[in-house]
C-alpha cells in the first residue's frame, strides 16, 4: 500500500507503479484533509479522505467543495469527478 502522501499526490499510473507529483507532495503533504480542501486542493483532499477510510472526512470535503463552488456534489460524485479510487499499488515514482 502506498503511503498517505504518495496516494494523495498520485497523478497517474504506469502499470503497477504510481506516478507522484513531487512538488505538490513537498509543499502540501503535512496538511490535513480539511486543510487541503480549505486551500482548494479538492482532488488531494478527496484522496486523503479516501486513504483515511473515514466517511466523515469525505463528507467534510464535499461540504467545503459545495460551499466553495456552489454545487451540490455528493461524496460518491466527488470520487468520480476527481477520478480517485483506492488502488493496490506498492511502488511509487516521484517526479
Amino acid at each position: 500500500m502506498l503511503s498517505r502522501e504518495d496516494f494523495i499526490f498520485t497523478i497517474g499510473y504506469d502499470g503497477p507503479v504510481a506516478v507522484v507529483d513531487g512538488q505538490a507532495k513537498k509543499l502540501y503533504s503535512s496538511l490535513s484533509t480539511r486543510e487541503l480542501a480549505e486551500k482548494g486542493l479538492f482532488r488531494a483532499a478527496c484522496s486523503s479522505a479516501i486513504w483515511s477510510k473515514d466517511p466523515k472526512e469525505l463528507e467534510t470535503v464535499a461540504e467545503i467543495y459545495n460551499k466553495t463552488t456552489g454545487s451540490s456534489a455528493t461524496e460518491a460524485s466527488l470520487q468520480k469527478l476527481f477520478g480517485v479510487f483506492p488502488v493496490e499499488v506498492n511502488r511509487a515514482i516521484v517526479l
